[in-house]
Protein backbone atom coordinates (compact mmCIF):
# COMPACT_ATOMS: atom_id res chain seq x y z
CA UNK A 1 0.00 0.00 0.00
CA UNK A 2 2.11 2.72 1.35
CA UNK A 3 1.87 6.60 0.66
CA UNK A 4 4.58 9.03 -1.21
CA UNK A 5 5.03 12.66 -1.73
CA UNK A 6 7.13 14.99 -3.28
CA UNK A 7 7.12 18.72 -3.34
CA UNK A 8 9.12 20.57 -5.74
CA UNK A 9 10.37 24.89 -4.93
CA UNK A 10 8.36 25.69 -2.05
CA UNK A 11 10.53 27.63 0.65
CA UNK A 12 8.17 25.48 3.21
CA UNK A 13 9.11 21.74 1.48
CA UNK A 14 8.99 20.01 4.76
CA UNK A 15 6.07 21.42 6.38
CA UNK A 16 4.42 21.12 2.90
CA UNK A 17 5.32 17.31 2.89
CA UNK A 18 4.37 16.69 6.33
CA UNK A 19 0.65 17.98 5.74
CA UNK A 20 0.39 15.63 2.57
CA UNK A 21 1.93 13.09 4.64
CA UNK A 22 -0.42 13.36 7.29
CA UNK A 23 -3.52 13.40 4.64
CA UNK A 24 -1.87 9.76 3.41
CA UNK A 25 -1.61 8.25 6.77
CA UNK A 26 -4.20 5.66 5.94
CA UNK A 27 -2.01 4.13 3.18
CA UNK A 28 0.47 3.30 5.90
CA UNK A 29 0.64 3.59 9.86
CA UNK A 30 4.07 1.30 10.25
CA UNK A 31 6.81 3.74 10.10
CA UNK A 32 7.24 7.53 8.14
CA UNK A 33 10.15 9.49 6.69
CA UNK A 34 11.22 12.76 4.73
CA UNK A 35 14.42 13.48 3.03
CA UNK A 36 14.66 17.24 1.42
CA UNK A 37 17.02 19.01 -0.64
CA UNK A 38 18.72 22.42 0.00
CA UNK A 39 20.20 22.28 -3.54
CA UNK A 40 23.79 21.09 -2.32
CA UNK A 41 22.53 18.24 -0.15
CA UNK A 42 20.06 15.88 0.85
CA UNK A 43 19.04 16.20 4.62
CA UNK A 44 17.20 12.82 6.35
CA UNK A 45 14.73 11.84 8.93
CA UNK A 46 12.88 8.37 9.40
CA UNK A 47 11.51 6.98 12.36
CA UNK A 48 8.86 4.16 13.18
CA UNK A 49 5.22 5.24 14.14
CA UNK A 50 2.59 7.83 12.95
CA UNK A 51 3.29 11.08 10.78
CA UNK A 52 2.19 13.16 14.27
CA UNK A 53 3.85 11.41 16.20
CA UNK A 54 7.29 11.24 14.69
CA UNK A 55 7.51 14.97 13.02
CA UNK A 56 7.86 17.92 15.46
CA UNK A 57 8.70 21.20 14.77
CA UNK A 58 12.67 21.00 15.56
CA UNK A 59 13.03 18.04 13.08
CA UNK A 60 11.13 19.71 10.30
CA UNK A 61 13.93 22.67 10.78
CA UNK A 62 16.49 20.42 10.40
CA UNK A 63 15.23 19.16 6.80
CA UNK A 64 16.06 22.18 4.74
CA UNK A 65 15.30 23.12 1.61
CA UNK A 66 12.86 23.88 -1.35
CA UNK A 67 12.60 20.24 -2.24
CA UNK A 68 11.22 17.06 -0.57
CA UNK A 69 10.02 13.61 -0.88
CA UNK A 70 8.08 11.69 1.74
CA UNK A 71 6.79 8.04 2.71
CA UNK A 72 4.09 6.16 5.09
CA UNK A 73 4.62 2.59 5.09
CA UNK A 74 2.67 -0.22 5.18
CA UNK A 75 5.07 -3.68 5.22
CA UNK A 76 4.74 -6.09 2.34
CA UNK A 77 8.07 -6.92 1.38
CA UNK A 78 11.18 -6.40 4.49
CA UNK A 79 10.94 -6.51 7.99
CA UNK A 80 9.15 -4.10 10.14
CA UNK A 81 11.93 -1.99 11.81
CA UNK A 82 14.25 1.38 11.24
CA UNK A 83 16.42 -0.03 8.39
CA UNK A 84 13.35 -0.83 6.40
CA UNK A 85 11.79 3.13 7.10
CA UNK A 86 11.91 5.43 3.75
CA UNK A 87 12.69 7.21 1.85
CA UNK A 88 15.85 5.10 1.18
CA UNK A 89 18.97 7.03 0.58
CA UNK A 90 22.14 6.32 -1.20
CA UNK A 91 25.38 7.73 -2.19
CA UNK A 92 27.16 6.57 -5.49
CA UNK A 93 29.25 7.67 -8.39
CA UNK A 94 26.28 9.68 -9.63
CA UNK A 95 25.64 11.70 -6.47
CA UNK A 96 23.34 11.18 -3.26
CA UNK A 97 19.77 10.15 -4.71
CA UNK A 98 17.01 8.83 -2.67
CA UNK A 99 13.87 7.27 -3.27
CA UNK A 100 10.16 6.75 -2.14
CA UNK A 101 8.03 3.73 -3.45
CA UNK A 102 4.76 2.37 -3.01
CA UNK A 103 4.46 -1.02 -4.23
CA UNK A 104 5.98 -4.37 -4.38
CA UNK A 105 8.50 -6.22 -7.25
CA UNK A 106 7.51 -9.56 -8.00
CA UNK A 107 11.24 -9.94 -9.28
CA UNK A 108 13.54 -8.39 -6.59
CA UNK A 109 14.39 -12.14 -5.11
CA UNK A 110 16.04 -13.18 -8.06
CA UNK A 111 17.44 -9.39 -8.94
CA UNK A 112 18.76 -9.36 -5.46
CA UNK A 113 20.33 -13.02 -5.98
CA UNK A 114 22.52 -11.64 -9.19
CA UNK A 115 23.15 -8.47 -7.46
CA UNK A 116 25.02 -10.47 -4.64
CA UNK A 117 26.88 -12.42 -6.35
CA UNK A 118 28.41 -9.43 -8.45
CA UNK A 119 29.33 -7.83 -5.14
CA UNK A 120 26.27 -5.89 -4.32
CA UNK A 121 25.64 -5.35 0.06
CA UNK A 122 22.62 -4.83 0.79
CA UNK A 123 21.42 -2.15 3.62
CA UNK A 124 17.86 -3.72 4.24
CA UNK A 125 15.39 -6.16 3.34
CA UNK A 126 13.20 -4.01 0.97
CA UNK A 127 13.22 -4.73 -2.66
CA UNK A 128 13.14 -0.90 -3.24
CA UNK A 129 17.00 -1.24 -2.37
CA UNK A 130 16.75 -3.22 -5.30
CA UNK A 131 16.21 -0.71 -7.52
CA UNK A 132 19.45 1.63 -6.18
CA UNK A 133 20.89 -0.77 -6.86
CA UNK A 134 20.60 -1.27 -10.31
CA UNK A 135 20.76 2.69 -10.62
CA UNK A 136 23.90 2.49 -9.61
CA UNK A 137 25.26 -0.19 -11.48
CA UNK A 138 23.42 1.76 -14.92
CA UNK A 139 26.10 2.67 -17.32
CA UNK A 140 23.86 5.34 -18.44
CA UNK A 141 24.70 9.28 -18.15
CA UNK A 142 22.15 10.87 -17.37
CA UNK A 143 19.83 10.25 -13.99
CA UNK A 144 17.08 10.12 -15.49
CA UNK A 145 18.23 7.75 -17.65
CA UNK A 146 20.33 5.37 -15.25
CA UNK A 147 16.55 5.27 -13.13
CA UNK A 148 14.74 3.90 -16.58
CA UNK A 149 17.48 1.53 -17.23
CA UNK A 150 16.66 0.41 -13.87
CA UNK A 151 13.00 0.10 -13.83
CA UNK A 152 13.35 -1.81 -17.33
CA UNK A 153 14.72 -4.64 -15.41
CA UNK A 154 12.29 -4.96 -12.66
CA UNK A 155 8.55 -6.84 -12.75
CA UNK A 156 5.63 -5.90 -10.65
CA UNK A 157 3.94 -2.83 -9.22
CA UNK A 158 5.66 0.89 -8.71
CA UNK A 159 5.13 4.24 -7.91
CA UNK A 160 8.56 5.82 -7.33
CA UNK A 161 9.43 9.39 -6.45
CA UNK A 162 13.01 10.26 -6.59
CA UNK A 163 15.24 13.44 -5.10
CA UNK A 164 18.52 14.06 -6.44
CA UNK A 165 19.70 17.71 -5.40
CA UNK A 166 17.77 19.71 -7.90
CA UNK A 167 15.67 17.37 -9.12
CA UNK A 168 12.46 15.12 -8.81
CA UNK A 169 11.70 12.20 -10.86
CA UNK A 170 8.39 10.40 -10.73
CA UNK A 171 7.77 7.07 -12.42
CA UNK A 172 4.71 4.84 -12.45
CA UNK A 173 5.18 0.84 -13.95
CA UNK A 174 3.72 0.29 -17.15
CA UNK A 175 0.45 -1.36 -15.18
CA UNK A 176 -0.58 1.19 -13.72
CA UNK A 177 -1.10 -0.68 -10.42
CA UNK A 178 -1.00 2.05 -7.93
CA UNK A 179 -2.48 5.55 -8.05
CA UNK A 180 0.02 9.16 -8.73
CA UNK A 181 -0.81 12.34 -9.07
CA UNK A 182 0.78 15.60 -9.90
CA UNK A 183 -0.81 19.20 -8.53
CA UNK A 184 0.01 22.49 -8.38
CA UNK A 185 0.40 25.16 -5.99
CA UNK A 186 1.84 28.69 -7.37
CA UNK A 187 5.28 28.27 -8.80
CA UNK A 188 5.67 24.48 -7.20
CA UNK A 189 4.71 20.96 -7.76
CA UNK A 190 3.55 18.65 -5.42
CA UNK A 191 3.56 14.63 -6.15
CA UNK A 192 1.27 12.67 -3.66
CA UNK A 193 0.10 8.63 -4.08
CA UNK A 194 -3.65 10.31 -3.73
CA UNK A 195 -5.68 13.62 -4.49
CA UNK A 196 -6.71 13.85 -0.89
CA UNK A 197 -2.99 15.37 -0.08
CA UNK A 198 -3.12 17.77 -2.71
CA UNK A 199 -6.85 19.00 -1.21
CA UNK A 200 -5.00 19.57 2.14
CA UNK A 201 -2.20 22.09 1.21
CA UNK A 202 -5.01 24.02 -1.56
CA UNK A 203 -2.76 22.23 -4.48
CA UNK A 204 -4.93 22.27 -8.01
CA UNK A 205 -4.58 18.89 -9.47
CA UNK A 206 -2.49 18.75 -12.48
CA UNK A 207 -2.42 15.15 -14.07
CA UNK A 208 -2.44 11.68 -12.98
CA UNK A 209 0.95 10.20 -14.00
CA UNK A 210 0.57 7.50 -16.71
CA UNK A 211 0.98 3.94 -16.72
CA UNK A 212 4.38 3.90 -17.64
CA UNK A 213 5.04 6.95 -17.81
CA UNK A 214 8.03 8.58 -16.32
CA UNK A 215 8.16 12.62 -15.14
CA UNK A 216 11.22 14.84 -14.80
CA UNK A 217 10.48 18.13 -12.95
CA UNK A 218 13.68 20.60 -12.13
CA UNK A 219 14.44 24.40 -12.59
CA UNK A 220 12.94 24.00 -15.96
CA UNK A 221 9.33 23.06 -15.54
CA UNK A 222 8.35 19.44 -15.73
CA UNK A 223 8.61 17.19 -18.82
CA UNK A 224 7.29 13.76 -19.68
CA UNK A 225 8.84 10.46 -21.16
CA UNK A 226 7.11 7.37 -21.86
CA UNK A 227 10.07 5.13 -22.55
CA UNK A 228 8.66 1.90 -21.90
CA UNK A 229 6.97 -0.20 -23.71
CA UNK A 230 3.10 0.03 -23.22
CA UNK A 231 1.37 -2.73 -21.78
CA UNK A 232 -1.61 -4.43 -23.69
CA UNK A 233 -3.85 -4.02 -20.63
CA UNK A 234 -3.46 -1.54 -17.99
CA UNK A 235 -3.95 -3.07 -14.66
CA UNK A 236 -4.92 -0.70 -11.98
CA UNK A 237 -5.80 -2.20 -8.67
CA UNK A 238 -9.07 -2.66 -8.43
CA UNK A 239 -8.88 -2.89 -4.07
CA UNK A 240 -7.75 1.01 -4.18
CA UNK A 241 -11.42 1.76 -4.85
CA UNK A 242 -13.11 -0.97 -2.33
CA UNK A 243 -10.80 0.10 0.66
CA UNK A 244 -7.42 1.59 0.22
CA UNK A 245 -8.17 4.79 -1.16
CA UNK A 246 -9.46 7.64 0.96
CA UNK A 247 -13.04 8.02 0.02
CA UNK A 248 -12.62 11.85 -1.03
CA UNK A 249 -9.94 11.07 -3.78
CA UNK A 250 -10.13 10.82 -6.92
CA UNK A 251 -7.74 8.27 -8.49
CA UNK A 252 -7.74 6.34 -11.69
CA UNK A 253 -9.86 9.12 -13.24
CA UNK A 254 -12.87 8.81 -10.89
CA UNK A 255 -14.45 9.33 -7.69
CA UNK A 256 -13.54 7.07 -4.91
CA UNK A 257 -16.88 7.58 -2.78
CA UNK A 258 -18.67 7.53 -5.93
CA UNK A 259 -17.49 3.83 -7.17
CA UNK A 260 -18.20 2.56 -3.54
CA UNK A 261 -21.95 4.35 -3.24
CA UNK A 262 -22.25 2.37 -6.65
CA UNK A 263 -20.78 -1.00 -5.48
CA UNK A 264 -23.12 -0.75 -2.46
CA UNK A 265 -26.29 -0.08 -5.19
CA UNK A 266 -25.04 -3.21 -6.81
CA UNK A 267 -24.91 -5.07 -4.04
CA UNK A 268 -28.37 -4.50 -2.70
CA UNK A 269 -29.66 -5.38 -6.76
CA UNK A 270 -27.96 -8.75 -5.71
CA UNK A 271 -28.52 -9.24 -2.32
CA UNK A 272 -31.75 -7.70 -0.99
CA UNK A 273 -33.31 -8.62 2.09
CA UNK A 274 -36.34 -7.46 4.35
CA UNK A 275 -34.68 -5.58 7.25
CA UNK A 276 -35.20 -2.32 9.66
CA UNK A 277 -31.95 -0.91 9.20
CA UNK A 278 -28.45 -0.86 7.29
CA UNK A 279 -25.56 0.05 9.04
CA UNK A 280 -21.83 0.18 7.76
CA UNK A 281 -18.34 -1.42 9.41
CA UNK A 282 -16.87 2.03 9.99
CA UNK A 283 -14.91 3.24 8.19
CA UNK A 284 -14.12 1.81 4.97
CA UNK A 285 -17.58 0.09 4.71
CA UNK A 286 -19.96 3.20 4.77
CA UNK A 287 -19.88 4.78 1.46
CA UNK A 288 -21.11 1.36 0.29
CA UNK A 289 -23.86 0.80 3.20
CA UNK A 290 -25.18 4.27 2.05
CA UNK A 291 -25.38 2.98 -1.13
CA UNK A 292 -27.30 -0.11 -0.25
CA UNK A 293 -29.75 2.01 1.92
CA UNK A 294 -30.44 4.22 -0.78
CA UNK A 295 -31.34 1.84 -3.29
CA UNK A 296 -33.65 -0.22 -0.65
CA UNK A 297 -35.39 2.78 0.97
CA UNK A 298 -33.85 1.09 4.28
CA UNK A 299 -33.08 3.64 6.82
CA UNK A 300 -28.95 3.64 7.14
CA UNK A 301 -27.75 4.16 10.43
CA UNK A 302 -24.73 4.34 12.51
CA UNK A 303 -25.67 1.67 14.83
CA UNK A 304 -21.12 0.92 14.92
CA UNK A 305 -19.23 3.55 16.73
CA UNK A 306 -15.08 3.67 15.72
CA UNK A 307 -12.85 4.81 18.43
CA UNK A 308 -10.44 6.82 16.24
CA UNK A 309 -7.80 7.12 19.02
CA UNK A 310 -6.91 3.19 18.86
CA UNK A 311 -3.33 2.82 18.03
CA UNK A 312 -1.37 -0.17 16.44
CA UNK A 313 -1.01 -1.69 19.82
CA UNK A 314 -2.99 -1.81 23.26
CA UNK A 315 -2.42 -3.21 26.80
CA UNK A 316 -4.92 -6.13 27.18
CA UNK A 317 -6.37 -6.41 30.42
CA UNK A 318 -4.89 -9.77 32.09
CA UNK A 319 -8.65 -10.86 32.47
CA UNK A 320 -9.61 -11.88 29.41
CA UNK A 321 -12.59 -9.73 27.65
CA UNK A 322 -13.99 -11.74 25.23
CA UNK A 323 -13.57 -9.99 21.51
CA UNK A 324 -11.24 -7.13 22.71
CA UNK A 325 -9.40 -6.24 20.11
CA UNK A 326 -13.15 -5.62 18.20
CA UNK A 327 -14.67 -4.04 21.00
CA UNK A 328 -11.97 -1.45 21.61
CA UNK A 329 -11.93 0.03 17.93
CA UNK A 330 -16.15 -0.88 17.73
CA UNK A 331 -19.06 -0.40 19.94
CA UNK A 332 -22.59 -0.86 18.74
CA UNK A 333 -25.77 1.58 19.60
CA UNK A 334 -28.20 -0.28 21.85
CA UNK A 335 -30.46 1.89 21.32
CA UNK A 336 -30.65 1.82 17.95
CA UNK A 337 -30.31 -1.99 17.57
CA UNK A 338 -32.65 -2.82 20.35
CA UNK A 339 -34.80 -6.10 18.71
CA UNK A 340 -34.08 -5.10 15.01
CA UNK A 341 -33.25 -6.83 11.87
CA UNK A 342 -29.84 -5.44 10.57
CA UNK A 343 -27.60 -5.36 7.39
CA UNK A 344 -24.18 -4.81 7.88
CA UNK A 345 -22.34 -3.49 5.11
CA UNK A 346 -18.72 -3.92 4.87
CA UNK A 347 -15.95 -4.04 2.54
CA UNK A 348 -14.46 -7.41 2.25
CA UNK A 349 -13.73 -10.71 4.53
CA UNK A 350 -10.27 -11.91 4.86
CA UNK A 351 -9.66 -14.35 7.68
CA UNK A 352 -13.44 -14.19 8.82
CA UNK A 353 -12.64 -13.92 12.38
CA UNK A 354 -13.18 -10.33 12.78
CA UNK A 355 -16.26 -10.09 11.28
CA UNK A 356 -17.63 -13.17 13.22
CA UNK A 357 -16.72 -10.89 16.65
CA UNK A 358 -18.73 -8.10 15.14
CA UNK A 359 -21.87 -10.60 14.05
CA UNK A 360 -21.30 -11.84 18.01
CA UNK A 361 -21.33 -8.34 19.42
CA UNK A 362 -24.15 -6.80 17.49
CA UNK A 363 -26.53 -10.11 19.00
CA UNK A 364 -24.98 -10.43 22.34
CA UNK A 365 -24.21 -6.39 23.20
CA UNK A 366 -26.77 -4.32 20.64
CA UNK A 367 -29.55 -6.28 21.01
CA UNK A 368 -30.07 -7.56 17.30
CA UNK A 369 -32.33 -9.61 16.05
CA UNK A 370 -31.24 -10.91 12.69
CA UNK A 371 -27.82 -9.38 11.48
CA UNK A 372 -27.58 -10.13 7.64
CA UNK A 373 -24.00 -9.54 6.30
CA UNK A 374 -23.39 -7.50 2.94
CA UNK A 375 -20.06 -7.46 1.19
CA UNK A 376 -19.21 -4.83 -1.05
CA UNK A 377 -16.88 -6.57 -3.17
CA UNK A 378 -16.02 -10.56 -4.46
CA UNK A 379 -14.51 -13.22 -2.18
CA UNK A 380 -10.99 -12.98 -1.46
CA UNK A 381 -9.86 -15.68 -2.58
CA UNK A 382 -5.91 -15.45 -3.62
CA UNK A 383 -2.87 -13.56 -2.12
CA UNK A 384 -1.84 -10.04 -3.54
CA UNK A 385 2.08 -9.80 -4.51
CA UNK A 386 1.42 -6.37 -6.02
CA UNK A 387 1.88 -4.09 -2.89
CA UNK A 388 -0.92 -5.75 -0.43
CA UNK A 389 0.14 -7.69 2.45
CA UNK A 390 -2.96 -10.18 2.35
CA UNK A 391 -2.49 -13.35 4.30
CA UNK A 392 -1.49 -16.90 2.62
CA UNK A 393 -3.95 -18.82 0.32
CA UNK A 394 -4.47 -21.27 3.30
CA UNK A 395 -4.89 -18.29 5.79
CA UNK A 396 -8.14 -16.69 3.25
CA UNK A 397 -11.44 -17.79 4.36
CA UNK A 398 -13.05 -17.82 1.15
CA UNK A 399 -9.91 -19.74 -0.44
CA UNK A 400 -11.20 -22.93 1.40
CA UNK A 401 -15.04 -22.33 2.14
CA UNK A 402 -18.03 -21.68 0.26
CA UNK A 403 -20.33 -18.81 0.82
CA UNK A 404 -22.71 -21.15 2.81
CA UNK A 405 -20.19 -22.29 4.66
CA UNK A 406 -18.46 -18.57 5.32
CA UNK A 407 -22.40 -17.90 6.75
CA UNK A 408 -22.18 -20.39 9.75
CA UNK A 409 -18.35 -19.37 10.63
CA UNK A 410 -19.70 -15.60 10.99
CA UNK A 411 -23.05 -16.84 12.45
CA UNK A 412 -24.79 -14.59 9.95
CA UNK A 413 -28.37 -15.10 9.55
CA UNK A 414 -27.15 -14.62 5.43
CA UNK A 415 -24.59 -13.38 3.93
CA UNK A 416 -24.18 -12.11 0.73
CA UNK A 417 -21.06 -10.91 -1.77
CA UNK A 418 -21.05 -8.57 -4.41
CA UNK A 419 -20.58 -10.74 -7.44
CA UNK A 420 -17.69 -10.31 -10.04
CA UNK A 421 -19.86 -9.00 -12.77
CA UNK A 422 -21.49 -6.91 -10.02
CA UNK A 423 -18.31 -5.59 -9.39
CA UNK A 424 -17.84 -4.13 -12.55
CA UNK A 425 -20.55 -2.31 -13.15
CA UNK A 426 -19.47 0.63 -14.32
CA UNK A 427 -18.05 -1.10 -17.61
CA UNK A 428 -20.82 -0.21 -19.82
CA UNK A 429 -19.74 3.70 -19.18
CA UNK A 430 -16.03 2.82 -19.44
CA UNK A 431 -15.74 0.57 -22.20
CA UNK A 432 -12.66 -1.96 -22.38
CA UNK A 433 -11.47 -0.85 -19.42
CA UNK A 434 -9.27 -3.10 -17.18
CA UNK A 435 -8.03 -3.72 -13.63
CA UNK A 436 -6.35 -5.64 -11.44
CA UNK A 437 -8.57 -8.12 -9.81
CA UNK A 438 -6.49 -11.12 -9.15
CA UNK A 439 -7.21 -11.41 -5.10
CA UNK A 440 -10.73 -12.20 -6.85
CA UNK A 441 -9.79 -14.55 -9.39
CA UNK A 442 -6.08 -15.78 -9.56
CA UNK A 443 -5.50 -14.35 -12.44
CA UNK A 444 -2.17 -12.69 -12.12
CA UNK A 445 -1.61 -10.14 -15.08
CA UNK A 446 2.16 -9.79 -13.92
CA UNK A 447 5.31 -12.81 -13.10
CA UNK A 448 4.27 -13.69 -9.65
CA UNK A 449 7.46 -13.64 -7.26
CA UNK A 450 10.03 -16.33 -7.37
CA UNK A 451 9.41 -18.30 -4.18
CA UNK A 452 8.72 -22.42 -3.84
CA UNK A 453 5.53 -21.36 -2.04
CA UNK A 454 3.57 -20.09 -4.92
CA UNK A 455 5.65 -22.06 -7.82
CA UNK A 456 2.54 -24.45 -8.39
CA UNK A 457 0.20 -21.50 -8.13
CA UNK A 458 2.33 -19.63 -10.69
CA UNK A 459 1.84 -22.20 -13.46
CA UNK A 460 -1.33 -22.50 -13.17
CA UNK A 461 -2.79 -18.81 -12.72
CA UNK A 462 0.44 -16.52 -13.82
CA UNK A 463 -0.25 -14.68 -17.47
CA UNK A 464 2.69 -12.62 -17.93
CA UNK A 465 2.06 -9.10 -19.04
Amino acid sequence: MCGIVGIFNHTEASKLAYLCLYALQHRGQESTGMVTSDGQKLHTFTSMGLVNDCFHEEELKKLKGDHAIGHVRYSTSGTSELKNCQPFVVNFAGGSLAVAHNGNLTNACQLRKKLESEGAIFQSTMDTEVIMHLIAKSNKKELVDKIIDACSQVLGAYSLVFLAKDQLIVVRDSKGFRPLVIGKLGGSYIVASETCALDLVDATFRCEVEPGEVMVIDSHGMRSLKPFQQAAKKAPCIFEYIYFARPDSHIFGRDVYEMRKGFGRQLAREHPVGADLVIPVPDSGVPAAIGYAEQTGISFQMGLIRNHYVGRTFIEPEQSIRHFGVKIKLNPVRELLQGKKVIVVDDSIVRGTTCMKIVKMLREKGGAKEVHMRISSPPIAWPCFYGIDTPRREELIAAHKSVEEIRKFITADSLGYLSFEGLRWFKTLYSGEEFCDACFTGNYTVDLPDTPEIAAMAKRHCTSG
